[in-house]
């Protein structure tokens, strides 16, 4: 007899009582009441009882007896309604049962090192270790469908759009201009290296001259950067890029992309076109290149209002180059003493020397500076933080990055404990006009804010040409921000090789380290290069949103720990002495 399944797991309803099915799957849980024992199967379409009755089927009794968790079982059976009071309406197949007439163990289970439940108390480095059995879970499993659905909306929508899908090398030259490449010695050529891609860049710009005038490629890259709970050191994103585009030909076409993922794989609508922010009002208004603008309560910049204040708090954190910012908290009033100072104690875990307070109540507005501004200052502060009736203002005045990052944790905590509700679930907005540059103390040069291919603002060329000013040198590049998280980047590329050149050596490159590490790419910008321009998204981070997890491991099948550790595989490992010497390579001993 033939052990295929006829239905999954989650398929069964009403209309297919009296069939005869034949069902595979894992042991969800097993009772035994009354004589009869109750199985829930489980695949990854959903969960369906399954009745052994040893009188009926005397058979079935020794096998029922042995059967435990995560056991899997081939089921032969007719599928019954379930009696009155038993069904099960969390259950889409909450409605029927099926009574076992044959069942075979297709595969025993040894005692899990955790439950294969949706709560779990197993550490993440168990669970890590066993990643296949935490897959089992049906969030897990519903977070990777969720992925695969959302793969499939960005294949249908970009081939409708002309876009032709290409793969670029895994082994590339080692162009370190970023993050830390990952190498790979070559064998055959001694003493040289491959490098993993942190990105398709040139690779994609190359296609552009090919005359492949539309590209993209759902591609692998690998940076040997730090890790964070929204960041690994593999990583997968949507590479795409344009000939003759410019960056409003871009917007759309990326808006109604996302326009159609969240319709298609959450049944959300979302509106288009997204609104655009330069970085300078982004720093002003929110003290970072990422605003989470979902409940709109920006880090209001302050200190024009207190340049002249003699408040000295105030006065000494800006002769200090600091800054004073504030925070609005809708419903924040309510706050007790107590609970300001805790929100105070969270501020000075980052960092921060104290936090001033204003509340407006409908009788009166007050504040923990009453006694130290002026009235004029004190009306001003509470227009500025747009406070209304109920509300509470926050105000931190340190080094601007203690100052950003202490409002950013007293807003979340606040959020949090008032349980304040978005006023948007998804708040996408495009964050433009970066600096070209951003100088390096350490290396004394400026360096790419996004990468070195990308062009000049029109305006700005002429600063470039001259050496000038090159801080306020505005790029043609744009990031796409949603809910707090940068989830792509691109730019308008350099198509003319006399700007590539110009500038590669603002970044202080020899000729020689031209030729060493981009000669081929300078070769190819001389035979008629279209003007170009792309962006590429982390496709990772898009799902960690559409799931609406907090990590961004929830989505990936098999990643790495905080310390780029794979507990499964345990890897990296060490290797044989043999494949080092093939390679060429001898290990330093680690310093003590």
């Amino acid at each position: 007899m033939s052990q295929t399944r006829s239905h999954t797991c989650g398929e069964l309803r009403l209309e297919h009582v009296g069939q005869d099915v034949q069902l595979t799957g894992w042991v969800n849980r097993r009772r035994d009441l009354g004589g009869l024992t109750f199985i829930d199967l489980r695949d990854r379409y959903g969960i369906v009882q399954v009745v052994l009755d040893p009188q009926t089927v005397p058979e079935l009794h020794a096998k029922s007896q042995e059967i435990r968790s995560e056991f899997v079982l081939f089921v032969k059976g007719k599928v019954s309604p379930r009696p009155e009071g038993m069904i099960n309406k969390e259950r889409v197949t909450g409605e029927i049962e099926v009574h076992a007439s044959e069942l075979d163990i297709l595969s025993k289970a040894e005692v899990l090192p955790f439950t294969i439940h949706e709560e779990t108390d197993a550490t993440e480095a168990l669970k890590l270790k066993y990643r296949y059995l935490d897959l089992r879970r049906p969030h897990l499993q519903r977070n990777l469908l969720l992925r695969h659905k959302m793969y499939s909306v960005i294949h249908r929508y970009l081939d409708q759009k002309n876009f032709v899908e290409i793969e670029t090398p895994f082994l590339n030259k080692s162009t370190p201009e970023g993050a830390r490449d990952y190498l790979v010695p070559s064998r055959v050529h001694p003493g040289k290296f491959w490098a993993l891609p942190q990105s398709p860049q040139l690779f994609k710009q190359l296609l552009m001259m090919s005359g492949m005038d539309r590209y993209y490629q759902i591609a692998r890259c690998f940076r040997d950067e730090d890790l964070r709970a929204d960041r690994q050191p593999e990583f997968t994103q949507l590479d795409m890029e344009m000939s003759f585009a410019t960056p409003e030909s871009i917007f759309k076409i990326m808006e109604a992309l996302f326009a159609d993922i969240f319709q298609t794989v959450l049944d959300v609508t979302i509106q288009t076109p997204f609104p655009q922010m330069s970085y300078e009002e982004a720093m002003t208004s929110h003290a970072t290149d990422k605003p989470d603008l979902r409940w709109d309560m920006p880090l209001t910049q302050l200190s024009q209002v207190f340049k002249n204040t003699s408040f000295r708090v105030f006065s000494e954190a800006l002769s200090n180059h600091g800054e004073i910012r504030g925070v609005r908290i809708p419903k924040g009033e309510s706050f007790s003493r107590k609970q300001i100072d805790q929100l105070t104690l969270i501020a000075k875990g980052c960092g921060a020397k104290g936090v001033v307070w204003m509340k407006k109540s409908q009788e009166k507005t007050s504040s923990s500076i009453d006694k130290f501004l002026s009235p004029d200052e004190l009306s001003t502060l509470e227009s500025l933080l747009k406070l209304e009736e109920g509300d509470l203002g926050l105000i931190v005045a340190d080094q601007p990055s203690v100052a950003r990052a202490s409002l950013e944790a007293l807003r979340n905590e606040c959020i949090e404990r008032l349980e304040l509700k978005p006023k948007r679930p998804f708040a996408f907005t495009w964050v433009v006009d970066f600096p070209l540059f951003v100088w390096d103390d350490d290396e004394s040069r400026f360096v790419s804010v996004h990468h070195p291919f990308t062009q000049p603002h029109p305006e700005d060329v002429s600063k470039l040409k001259n050496g000038e000013d090159l801080g306020s040198v505005r790029a043609l590049a744009y990031d796409l921000v949603l809910n707090g998280y940068e989830i792509g980047g691109g730019s308008i590329r350099i198509h003319q090789p006399e700007i590539q050149s110009m500038i590669f050596q603002t970044l202080k490159l020899t000729e020689e380290d031209m030729k060493h590490k981009f000669g081929f790419f300078l070769e190819a910008l001389k035979y008629g290069t279209p003007p170009h321009g792309g962006i590429a998204l982390g496709l990772d981070r898009v799902a960690m949103i559409l799931s609406g997890t907090q990590a961004i491991r929830d989505v990936i099948a098999f990643p790495k720990t905080q310390s780029a550790l794979d507990l499964m595989a345990e890897s990296p490992s060490t290797v044989d002495p043999r494949q080092l010497d093939e390679l060429h390579l001898a290990l330093k001993k680690p310093k003590a």
